[in-house]
């Protein structure tokens, strides 16, 4: 069985950083690709940041040039880094890895999601 194991969300002012992490573990051969979506009160959920096992990243427009995904397929674990943050960043952020490949199963999963929130 797989599971996502999320970390580092929490309260921060305006122009802060965070840095969030996700740790994929089961047995596991290999992960496609790892994000992070966000749900904030009211809206739909969104696309974050994505990155595949090649190291090749996607944003959405909305946090270009303030965050930062990374990977370590070594040890299947995803970060996103935030900068510059703004009230509008506050929701849960939610780690997904896409393509998990275990011994038997070919699968998508979900983290439980981190709350983050930014004061004005």
């Amino acid at each position: 069985q797989v599971q996502l194991v999320e970390s580092g969300g929490g309260v921060v002012q305006a122009g802060g950083s965070l840095r969030l992490s996700c740790t994929a573990s089961g047995n596991i051969v290999s992960i496609n690709a790892m994000g992070w979506y966000r749900l904030a009160p009211g809206l739909q959920r969104e696309l974050v940041a994505t990155i595949t096992s090649g190291g090749r990243t996607n944003y959405a427009d909305s946090v270009k040039g303030r965050f930062t995904i990374s990977r370590d397929n070594a040890k299947n674990t995803v970060y996103l880094q935030m900068n510059s943050l703004i009230p509008e960043d506050t929701a849960v952020y939610y780690c997904n890895a896409r393509g998990v490949y275990t011994t038997y199963t070919l699968s998508d999963y979900w983290g439980q999601g981190t709350q983050v929130t930014v004061s004005s």
